[in-house]
């Protein structure tokens, strides 16, 4: 993070501006809007800046920068076309300690400028350092097209309510759930409706039949997909941000985790070869306490959860204590990373069929129907196979699958850091041994495979 967003409070501040031309008539009436009393320094007032006294709090001096002239003033933005000058307003500010925007040069500023988003009093802002003002101003543009200016008047309701609300309801996770379903139901598209007095009478009849109580928790067990964190749903997303607490497994990517509720806990429960954080059971437990207690839980799980992760296991438990939960499928491994590595699973040439098998079973042994596997004209699809990948060519070839059957393994799918290795039942095992393979590895067997160097269209930081 380059720059700490920060909002500053600039209501009857004192603000100077060095420099009167377009740029600087632009800034002066961003600070203007944020109520600012601005000073305009330059040696040359344009027609442009002179217009805005009348209408802004604005003092205009018509001379040359010196330091002294910063004296007083909370920041300052030098928006002349003079090099040395912009150069002496930075230096002098920072030895006063006064925050510093040099317009078009980053390295001179202490603060820049974001694209604004003003839905006021909510305001969003996009930066990106200054290394693309363009592409902050295009991302300005998608975000004003999805957040109406309906969104201003709702927070001024939230905020008339806020105090009767405090009192009404002490339990502060209580609050917070209260004003998550009020603004995302009928009290907020009536506000989006304009009828602002029947919002005001929904609220009310909602807060006068709201307890203060712990209310039960709620479970939900989600997809979190193969990796990469847009291929997450949109409840997912919903669910995630509304959560008090995270519990996700190792396959969890910590972009995905990113996008969480700030404030919410994270826990940990990865389970990898040999390395078991929890045992399933004890994960089952804390999914159920946790909720008991009044949290709502996010249950991540890479993939789907109902293919390969468990997710049945520990609905089961929820169902046996009587937990609420919601069940979020995610795109699995299987179809996102062979999508990605450009890998049909079915193909009218190749595969009428498809199958998908774990590369271990509970005892950790690889004992699958061998003879169904090794059939013609299907893809098989093998989760965690990577250590038993020696052992899997092996047995496919001892139950009839020709040595030169090809075979791809598929390293942290959809992410940058994809990779993807072919070979043969017979060559890869080989291959694999000299490289660095990192997990997850996803492992698709079939001649559809063949179609990888035709098709393939995403290159991660690893392209081949």
């Amino acid at each position: 993070m380059d720059y700490f967003p920060v909002f500053v409070k600039l209501k009857d501040q004192d603000c100077l501006v060095v420099g009167a031309g377009e740029i600087a008539a632009r800034k002066i009436e961003l600070l203007a809007r944020a109520g600012a009393r601005i000073t305009v320094v330059a040696k040359h007032i344009s027609h442009q800046v002179a217009m805005m006294e009348g209408p802004y709090p604005l003092t205009l001096l018509q001379k040359p920068f010196v330091p002294t002239d910063l004296r007083g003033f909370r920041l300052v933005v030098s928006a002349t076309d003079n090099m040395e000058t912009n150069q002496l307003v930075a230096k002098s500010a920072a030895e006063q300690h006064i925050l510093v925007n040099v317009v078009d040069n980053p390295d001179l500023c202490s603060f820049i400028f974001p694209a604004i988003i003003d839905r006021s009093p909510i305001i969003a802002a996009v930066s990106s350092g200054g290394a693309a003002p363009v592409l902050s101003r295009l991302l300005r543009a998608r975000i004003e097209s999805i957040i109406p200016p309906a969104y201003g008047r709702l927070a001024q309701l939230a905020n008339k309510f806020r105090t009767e609300v405090k009192t009404h309801i002490k339990v502060p996770a209580q609050r917070r759930i209260f004003w998550e379903n009020i603004f995302q139901g009928s009290v907020a598209e009536l506000i989006f409706a304009g009828n602002e007095q029947g919002a005001e009478q929904q609220l009310q009849q909602v807060l006068r039949k709201q307890k203060d109580s712990i209310s039960g928790g709620e479970v939900y067990l989600i997809g979190a997909g193969p990796g990469a964190p847009d291929l997450l749903t949109f409840r997912a997303l919903r669910l995630m941000q509304q959560a008090d607490v995270i519990v996700y497994d190792h396959l969890v990517s910590p972009e995905i985790i990113d996008l969480a509720r700030r404030d919410s806990k994270k826990i940990y429960v990865g389970k990898e070869r040999q390395k078991h954080t929890l045992p399933q059971e004890s994960i089952n437990t804390l999914l159920a306490d946790l909720a008991k207690t009044g949290k709502r839980v996010a249950r991540l799980k890479g993939g789907d959860p109902f293919i390969f992760g468990r997710g049945g296991e520990e609905i089961e438990t929820l169902m046996q204590q009587g937990i609420n939960f919601q069940v979020v499928p995610g795109i699995t491994a299987a179809s996102g990373c062979a999508t990605y590595a450009g890998i049909p699973l079915t193909h009218r040439d190749h595969a009428q069929s498809c199958t998908f098998v774990t590369g271990h079973l509970k005892d950790n042994s690889i004992n699958l129907n061998w003879t169904q596997l090794a059939a013609p004209n299907q893809t098989i699809v093998i989760y965690m196979g990577l250590v038993g990948l020696e052992k899997i060519c092996e047995s496919l070839i001892t139950h009839g699958s020709p040595k030169d059957l090809p075979i791809a393994l598929i390293q942290q799918g959809t992410t940058v850091n994809q990779r993807v290795i072919t070979g043969t039942l017979e060559t890869l095992p080989a291959t694999i041994a000299c490289l660095n393979i990192q997990p997850p590895t996803l492992i698709i067997i079939g001649t559809v495979v063949t179609l990888h160097d035709k098709l393939k269209w995403f290159h991660g930081s690893h392209a081949d």
